[in-house]
């Protein structure tokens, strides 16, 4: 944020892009400035796997029949993930997929959720690459199940040819389904992650800082706009939780899908 002088300069994509932690080693890359070293989403992704691992030990070194609070929690949001995302999507095979959707699922909702923790303030997902990263694996572990299952040629049928569909219009279903099935998918999945959090805290980022400029640096008249502003960035903020959560669910809801539909018998 500018001073008053200036004027107030709302944010953009530009306070994504934070230095890195320790000495300042840049290089030039496409016309783009790129840092080298730690930085803060590296530090959020490695605080995430703490705090996941950190939670489900808690929740389950003192099992017991009748669960206390934590472990109520932990077997609460195990099940969730194992029953409506898991076994509802995939069927009779889902419990090998378990393990890998639940630790999707807390590892996307804890590095969302550190946009509205105090003196963290940003999900790491906001950061481009961390939503490819996710969405690559998911898309390796469908399609090779579908593979391992199907046979690399089988599976290209599996997901290009529609049962039940002949003749001259397969020439333009198979190409439109592979783009669909193999290579738009990913995309897809990266894309709406990384679009809500962004835009989510970008909204964050606008009234807070707006709010501050308006009180700080306008005053007067201004003080009831930039209190507005503050008002606005706490409902934004309640909002943001249920996104954030949704974003999650929406994501391994998706990939439990793909994985469905990758090992069923028909297309």
């Amino acid at each position: 944020m500018s001073s008053g002088g200036e004027g107030f300069t709302p944010p953009g994509p530009k306070d994504f892009n934070l230095p890195p932690i320790g000495p300042d080693k840049t290089f030039e890359f496409l016309g783009q400035t790129m840092y080298l070293g730690v930085t803060k989403p590296m530090l959020q992704l490695a605080l995430s796997v703490i705090i996941i691992v950190a939670f489900f030990w808690m929740a389950t070194r003192r099992t017991a029949m009748v669960p206390s609070k934590m472990q109520y929690v932990g077997e609460a949001a195990y099940g969730m993930v194992r029953n409506s995302l898991a076994r509802d999507n995939i069927g009779p095979e889902f419990m090998k997929f378990v393990p890998f959707l639940v630790s999707l699922f807390f590892f996307i909702l804890v590095n969302n959720y550190f946009g509205l923790i105090p003196f963290i303030q940003l999900p790491t997902v906001s950061r481009f690459g961390v939503p490819v990263a996710l969405a690559l694996i998911a898309w390796l572990v469908y399609n090779a199940v579908g593979i391992q299952k199907h046979g690399f040629l089988g599976y290209l049928k599996h997901q290009t040819v529609p049962a039940g569909v002949k003749g001259p219009v397969l020439a333009l279903l198979i190409p439109l389904e592979f783009f669909s099935n193999i290579l738009v998918r990913p995309v897809t999945l990266a894309l709406r992650l990384f679009a809500n959090l962004f835009a989510g805290h970008i909204l964050l980022l606008l009234f807070a800082l707006g709010g501050e400029y308006l009180i700080m640096e306008m005053g007067g008249m201004y003080i009831g706009a930039g209190l507005l502003s503050f008002l606005m960035f706490m409902l934004i903020s309640v909002l943001e939780m249920l996104v954030m959560f949704l974003q999650a669910y929406v994501f391994v809801l998706l990939t439990s899908m793909y994985i469905a539909g990758a090992i069923a018998d028909e297309h």
